[in-house]
């Protein structure tokens, strides 16, 4: 039998219906192929419930045909038990002659194991088919597995004469300038529930006092990140408010605060490398993807370390003439697209593309 690519996009097809909903884990899909025809398919459509394996094999409903049929698999099959048994495992058990896998779990603990697993058993392994394509719609993943921190999205919108907001001081109690449009507006909280965490600054905080939902998306609300370094906002703002959990660095814990099961502080050295120190520590708190959402001092840390793996700039054709200037950034334009009176472009680091 002849391998044809087609059954692997059909992976990555079915893969990509579960986005935003398997985080940490990986999207994947898989294609059971019986002489040229799928007979079954299946995709890990949320985290902790069956993998895509598990699925595929699950909707067929000959199960004599796997005697003699070849399973597509976006990512390679887990050999070690989870939330749910090894894959390999059950590929084994089902008598699957042939397996072809896109790429290798990225994970130096876990990859290869799968694979092992079948040759051992017999079962003919073949790798790289659409394997950049399959790297590509887990970017999330494989950066976490190969640098243990989170996925880290900038996200700002600035003006055409390259201004973010006007200057503001807390005591003038004055809106941020809105350079965003509904459209685009919208498109912020959907990659909200694409993420696990959100992070803004102390500023950021105190003079737009955000909710940091994704009220106009369907979808999960991410973890609320805060920079509160001399516990200077307010407890009445939103972000304290209990409705969606949130975690504030500080130097130093206030007395009075207790952390509870949606506010949790944890204290930081800001003297050091404070970057990495809060990755670190999110990274510890399983949040494995992060939009910055922040002013320009923080964008522009995490730009000058080269902390980010993507960014989405919105330049709308309104001009300031003065404020606060937006951050400085080179990077791949992976691609550019137009709503109403704004452009939206969207880069990616040399991080990401290390590996993708």
């Amino acid at each position: 039998m002849e391998l044809n690519p087609i059954y692997m996009q059909r992976c990555l097809f079915l893969a990509r219906k579960s986005e935003g909903f398997t985080k940490p884990n990986p999207m994947v899909g898989a294609v059971i192929v019986h002489d040229n025809k799928i007979i079954g398919e299946g995709y890990h459509r949320q985290f902790g419930e069956a993998h895509a394996e598990v699925n595929a094999i699950n909707s067929v409903k000959d199960k004599s045909l796997l005697l003699t049929s070849t399973l597509y698999v976006s990512l390679e099959p887990c050999a070690h038990y989870g939330k749910t048994p090894p894959c390999a495992e059950l590929i084994v058990k089902n008598k699957i002659p042939r397996v072809v896998i896109a790429v290798r779990d990225p994970n130096p603990k876990v990859s290869g194991k799968g694979i092992d697993m079948l040759k051992q058993s017999g079962i003919e392994v073949v790798e790289g088919i659409l394997e950049e394509e399959a790297i590509e719609i887990n970017r999330f993943f494989f950066v976490n597995q190969l640098y243990s921190r989170p996925y880290i999205i900038l996200k700002w919108a600035q003006s055409k004469d390259g201004f973010i907001d006007l200057k503001r001081k807390p005591d003038e109690n004055r809106l941020p300038v809105i350079i965003s449009n509904k459209i685009t507006h919208s498109i912020v909280h959907k990659f909200r529930t694409e993420v696990q965490g959100i992070l803004v600054g102390t500023n950021t905080a105190i003079l737009d006092n955000p909710k940091l939902t994704a009220r106009k998306w369907f979808g999960d609300d991410p973890t609320r990140v805060v920079l509160d370094k001399n516990n200077k906002i307010p407890r009445n703002s939103f972000l304290f408010d209990g409705t969606v959990p949130t975690i504030v660095f500080t130097s130093s814990i206030p007395d009075d605060i207790k952390n509870t099961d949606n506010l949790k502080f944890i204290e930081i050295d800001f003297s050091k490398e404070s970057n990495e120190l809060i990755l670190d520590h999110l990274y510890q708190e399983r949040i494995y993807s992060l939009l910055v959402e922040g002013g320009s001092k923080l964008l522009s840390s995490f730009i000058n370390k080269n902390l980010w793996d993507e960014a989405y700039i919105e330049v709308s054709e309104k001009k300031l003439h003065r404020g606060v200037n937006s951050p400085e950034i080179k990077g791949s334009i992976a691609a550019t697209k137009r709503y109403l009176n704004s452009t939206q472009y969207h880069l990616k680091s040399k991080i990401s593309r290390n590996f993708l």
